[in-house]
């Protein structure tokens, strides 16, 4: 038995909500709703945590700009916060060079990770999810026993074959899926929500293809007054789950 899951379980004791944003593929805009999810809860007064988990591909940081700024060692690592929102990646660990890590090695680095981190306090924990099913998915479903899934998905066919799996290993574990939500969705189809009807998941909304996003990452000022901002925090205040907070 490893000591250090005993510890994940006391690191996260003092947080109300742990939300993982997964989806199917990369490239489908889920770190872009983790980070903005994030900074809404922070500018509307909540106590917020951001985890970029993405051990391929971490890119939280970007989209928020978090430079200059690292964990402080004290009993643990202590999360920098940086518009409100304190923040842990693999990056601080990984600087920009790419992670040849694989199987157990990933397992023992997210193991460690939540292990060392000292959140204490949060109304809400967001985690960037890698793309797909993997070692970091199940271990964080094994880790973290109150974790809940917001699912991540465009209109991609292939993009919504892969979410079908998830959905489906999700329900056979009973793990709680807040429901789904399209992103960059560019025609009035109906795509998503008829595909993923039969899992009987609430289908959130959609967030509609925003040009000018791009042009906003990086400036927290712009990115909470993008289309996407708009459009993602209409879709959570129509679910139960969220309207009291936001």
């Amino acid at each position: 038995m490893d000591a250090r899951i005993n510890i994940i379980d006391e690191r996260l004791k003092n947080i109300k909500r742990i939300i993982a944003v997964s989806g199917g593929k990369g490239g489908i805009g889920k770190s872009s709703v983790a980070s903005v999810l994030a900074l809404n809860l922070s500018k509307t007064g909540h106590k917020v945590g951001l985890m970029d988990l993405d051990f391929c591909g971490p890119s939280d940081h970007t989209i928020l700009n978090i430079g200059n700024v690292f964990p402080e060692e004290k009993n643990g690592v202590i999360p920098p916060e940086i518009h409100g929102i304190k923040f842990m990646s693999i990056i601080y660990y990984a600087s920009d060079k790419p992670l040849p890590v694989r199987g157990i090695d990933i397992s023992n680095a997210l193991i460690e990770l939540l292990a060392i981190t000292i959140w204490d306090k949060l109304d809400f924990l967001i985690i960037d999810m890698p793309p797909g099913i993997g070692d970091t998915t199940m271990d964080v479903i094994r880790l973290i026993k109150k974790i809940e899934f917001l699912i991540v998905t465009t209109q991609s066919k292939v993009t919504l074959e892969i979410v079908k799996k998830m959905l489906k290993l999700l329900k056979e574990l009973k793990i709680p899926i807040l429901g789904i939500l399209e992103n960059m969705k560019t025609t009035n189809l109906s795509l998503v929500k008829n595909q993923l009807k039969m899992f009987d998941v609430a289908f959130l909304g959609s967030i509609h293809f925003d040009e000018d996003f791009e042009e906003a990452i990086g400036n927290t000022s712009e990115l909470i007054e993008t289309g996407f901002s708009r459009d993602l925090i209409k879709v959570i205040k129509q679910n139960e789950l969220f309207a009291q907070y936001m």
